[in-house]
């Protein structure tokens, strides 16, 4: 929809034009920005005018711009090693959007949104994906993803910083994953989707869509079903731990999340329970 409100557009060139005034808001893909009003928008800063690198590979990380588009993403080419690919394909699927909106919408964008159903936060949080943050001073911090997002269009960002990127550990590209996704109808958005991440050494569950922000569970090694159980009702106990919107109601949200978190859970002990029987043929 037009911004009618929207008085100035910046293209800047460089870090030192980035700088936000009350009323400005940085621009990435805009498939957000322009489907809704926007109260006291007055100005837009498009950071795609900064030229940033997609992706960055470097020794033991992949670093993915905040304005490298879903089909960009999507388009790398992964190393052999990581099995955690096929995640990035399931996740942008998730949104449910067109080709179109691929070529347009960011992955930073999708997480600075903060919506709960906010694929890419579900992805980069269970990649153990760390945000990179620009602050007005020049400076930047760091923040875990599935720390940056703390509610339903709320984030530990102030309205002068910007992501820059989202750094991914390897060891987290090289791990195991699982999905499970379900919404009240073929074509709705995310009721629940639940991921996880798992190695001999490590299982790591997330929770999003259903829960106002991302809920992440770890556990040395895969646990068994009683530790799963326990560790989802200390974080999770209550309704008003579960979102509640017309996609969904709280008790539906966590009878969904906690089914896909135990065959999530079973996944993971099964692959185990391979790899050991595999292991001790090999004797």
């Amino acid at each position: 929809m037009d911004l009618v409100s929207v008085r100035t557009v910046r293209t800047p060139s460089h870090r030192d034009d980035l700088a936000l005034s009350p009323g400005d808001r940085p621009l990435g893909g805009g498939t957000w920005l322009f489907s809704e009003e926007q109260p006291g928008l007055t100005g837009l800063v498009d950071l795609t005018a900064l030229g940033w690198p997609d992706v960055e590979r470097t020794a033991g990380t992949l670093t993915i711009a905040a304005t490298c588009t879903i089909a960009a993403l999507l388009r790398v080419r992964p190393d052999a090693a990581w099995s955690a690919w096929p995640l990035v394909d399931r996740c942008a699927n998730a949104l449910l959007a067109s080709f179109k909106v691929w070529n347009a919408a960011t992955v930073g964008g999708n997480v600075a949104v903060g919506l709960p159903a906010g694929a890419m936060t579900a992805l980069l949080a269970t990649l153990d994906a760390t945000a990179v943050v620009w602050t007005p001073d020049g400076g930047e911090r760091r923040v875990p993803v599935e720390r940056l997002v703390t509610g339903v269009r709320t984030l530990d960002l102030r309205h002068d910083e910007v992501i820059r990127a989202f750094v991914v550990p390897e060891s987290a590209l090289r791990a195991t994953t699982g999905y499970r996704r379900v919404s009240l109808s073929p074509h709705g958005r995310s009721g629940a989707l639940v991921t996880a991440r798992w190695t001999a050494d490590e299982f790591v569950l997330v929770v999003t869509a259903a829960t106002p922000r991302p809920v992440v569970l770890r556990f040395a090694g895969t646990p068994d079903a009683a530790a799963l159980d326990a560790a989802l009702g200390a974080e999770l106990g209550s309704d008003a731990d579960w979102y509640d919107d017309p996609h969904g109601s709280p008790a539906w949200r966590r009878s969904v999340s906690t089914r896909f978190a135990r065959e999530l859970r079973a996944d993971a002990a099964a692959a185990a329970a391979g790899a050991s029987a595999s292991a001790g043929g090999a004797r």
